[in-house]
């Protein structure tokens, strides 16, 4: 029997309207400042959509992990988690802060028989400034690995460049963490307008989509050496993440030190500590200290990229970038 989804749908609690006289990047100078934004609708309309397309079940994470309060008791973190055939979580963070704070953490990570792309959708919004990543981060490098490259992003490059165009590059991104990015990831910063937040949901929505779609036309991996492959890169993926992620000292500062690790570990990064034993060294030695602590520097290399590194075929051209 399919679950209720309203069941596990968020309440949006009504805000106090915000105003200011600034204007917003992208839309018209008469736009106001947005007011009572919550992120909880895209984790509705994800959870609608995929009900669409997979009977999804809650994740046993979901009897953990479902509501917290920050330290001073003014935030609250609610969570989410489900599965399916091909789904091993889908997991939700969205935060909701006193301070005009508003935070989205949603992700899709696939069973290790399909070596499909990681849905990632990262938001920060604090008073007017909004932060974003929105991206179907590659399983394997697409820098390097072509036949990849071309299996998921090739068809996808249009509403790439689309929203390319309409969110514009966010500015300097490091070397490593390009690797874990594609073609057609959107990183972008703008200022808070109805317009904006609109034009974010349509982003959202279009490229939640296409990912749904290329779940359905997935084929279950029957080589194991490629089934190991697929497990190795999303341990690696998650390893990465649940080390350098930049929202880490935000949920130490909301939940306290020790709740933020069990929630980046055991939820949002869930599987670094399952799916292999590699350590985050291991994977990436260049950050080993020499008293074996790891670097906190976000980049070792000390390159990154102020534009888009991919051309419009996404094709890489980040060797010629500065």
């Amino acid at each position: 029997m399919a679950f209720s989804l309203q069941i596990f749908s968020f309440s949006v609690p009504k805000r106090k309207h915000l105003t200011s006289s600034k204007t917003m990047r992208n839309s018209s100078s008469s736009t106001p400042i947005i007011s009572g934004f919550s992120y909880k609708k895209f984790v509705n309309f994800a959870l609608e959509e995929t009900q669409r397309h997979t009977h999804l079940i809650p994740s046993p994470l979901q009897e953990k992990f479902n509501l917290m309060k920050s330290i001073d008791q003014k935030t609250e973190l609610e969570m989410l988690s489900f599965q399916s055939s091909k789904i091993r979580l889908l997991r939700g963070l969205t935060i909701d802060g006193s301070d005009s704070m508003q935070v989205m953490d949603f992700a899709v990570f696939p069973e290790p028989e399909f070596d499909l792309p990681i849905f990632c959708a990262n938001c920060v919004t604090v008073g007017s400034v909004n932060i974003v990543v929105l991206d179907l981060n590659p399983l394997h490098d697409v820098i390097i690995e072509r036949n990849y490259r071309e299996k998921y992003y090739k068809s996808l490059m249009p509403l790439g460049l689309k929203y390319a165009e309409l969110l514009p590059w966010g500015g300097k991104i490091t070397s490593e963490s390009l690797k874990f990015f594609s073609p057609i990831v959107i990183w972008t910063k703008f200022s808070s307008s109805q317009h904006n937040h609109d034009l974010l949901f349509s982003a959202f929505m279009d490229y939640y989509k296409a990912w749904l779609e290329i779940m359905d036309q997935a084929k279950e991996e029957t080589d194991t050496s490629r089934v190991i492959c697929n497990l190795r890169a999303q341990h690696r993926y998650l390893t990465w993440r649940a080390e350098k992620d930049p929202g880490h000292r935000l949920l130490k500062r909301l939940i306290g030190e020790c709740n933020a690790q069990d929630l980046v570990r055991d939820f949002l990064f869930n599987g670094v500590t399952t799916l292999g034993a590699k350590t985050f060294a291991e994977y990436f030695p260049e950050y080993q200290q020499e008293d074996g602590s790891i670097s906190e520097k976000r980049s070792m290399v000390g390159k990154s990229f102020e534009t888009r590194p991919w051309d419009t075929g996404g094709e890489f051209i980040g060797e010629n970038i500065m």
